[in-house]
């Protein structure tokens, strides 16, 4: 534990930054950083001069400037990187790795909320919903049951056990339903330890009846969702999408859902985003577009702010952080 009183700045898009650092969340950040500084933005930042030569923890979110060698020579003393938001890709540098600036992040809780939304698509997909609401609509009367869907006896696919995929699964085996996961980063026991097993992409979608995709966008990852992989889905399946739009060949699933109208697709995000006006996104009558709804939205950002003070509080005991991302860990995360 230090008894030496850090000091710290807020670095973030302003339009983003009460929404994840209110008034409680701010308080117990300042009960172990002195802040001097307005919060101030990326943007704000390179033309700051000197500002950053005091700071030993930056505590930032969306919008968060990249640790730069410039900005990394800007800031000797920078130790700690509160980041409020899900990826650091786009943040960490070889530089930041090699400097030993350590990064924490609320991917996690942000995979959380992530996969409450998914899961209630999940089970919705499992009973039909989506289907009889829109046929309903369509006809203006009742749409009759077909068959009798539901959770028993049913195989939801998960692609990818990332912080998400794993956060669904834990939902999902509460609920009785068979899952198999494909994930090549993850080996079979760790698979089963969640209580899933262990599938080839072929088979998640071959034998499942819904299939959720939680992979992170990445060049062997884009697109690979394509139209053998959508023809060879159970009759009556529903994909679901929350994690990148790229992820699947669009114009492949527009093929497809045409040949195949028992099919359904549920797509919280879509390439590009949002979808072009007039696409058949918005037509077929066997897919449905929400606006990006997964993930903290609203008084839910004030969770992202939260944890970063808890983790603030753990570096400061001294304590392992619950969230640090390592280096090795980024080569095939999100």
């Amino acid at each position: 534990m230090t008894n030496e009183r850090l000091t710290g700045m807020y670095v973030m898009d302003p339009a983003r930054f009460d929404d994840v650092y209110g008034p409680d969340e701010r308080a117990l950040i300042g009960r172990h950083l002195t802040i001097e500084q307005p919060p101030c933005s990326a943007a704000d930042l390179s033309g700051s001069g000197n500002a950053l030569a005091g700071v030993d923890v930056l505590v930032t979110g969306w919008g968060a400037p990249r640790l730069s060698p410039g900005l990394l020579a800007r800031a000797p003393r920078l130790s700690l990187v509160l980041y409020a938001a899900g990826s650091v890709r786009a943040v960490v540098t070889e530089e930041s790795w090699e400097r030993g600036v350590r990064i924490t992040s609320a991917g996690a809780v942000i995979a959380d909320k992530v996969a409450d939304f998914a899961l209630a698509q999940i089970l919705y997909a499992l009973k039909h919903g989506w289907r009889y609401a829109l046929t309903a609509r369509r006809t203006r009367a009742a749409a009759d049951r077909r068959g009798e869907p539901g959770t028993a006896g049913a195989t939801v696919g998960l692609v990818s056990l990332g912080a998400t995929g794993r956060a669904t699964a834990r939902l999902l085996v509460r609920h009785g339903v068979r899952v198999l996961a494909h994930d090549p980063y993850v080996s079979d026991a760790d698979a089963r330890t969640l209580g899933v097993e262990p599938a080839t992409l072929e088979g998640v979608f071959a034998h499942s009846d819904v299939v959720s995709l939680h992979a992170p966008l990445l060049d062997e990852t884009r697109t690979m969702v394509d139209a053998p992989l959508l023809r060879s889905m159970r009759p009556d399946a529903t994909l679901v999408n929350t994690a990148r739009g790229g992820l699947i060949d669009e114009p492949a699933l527009l093929r497809v859902l045409e040949e195949r109208p028992d099919l359904f697709a549920v797509l919280d995000v879509t390439d590009p985003e949002p979808a072009v006006a007039g696409s058949p996104l918005f037509t077929l009558d066997n897919v449905v577009v929400t606006p990006h709804l997964a993930g903290s939205l609203g008084p839910e950002r004030r969770l992202l702010g939260r944890a970063m003070a808890e983790e603030l509080d753990r570096y400061v005991a001294g304590q392992p952080l619950r969230h640090e991302v390592a280096a090795q860990a980024m080569e095939h995360a999100a």
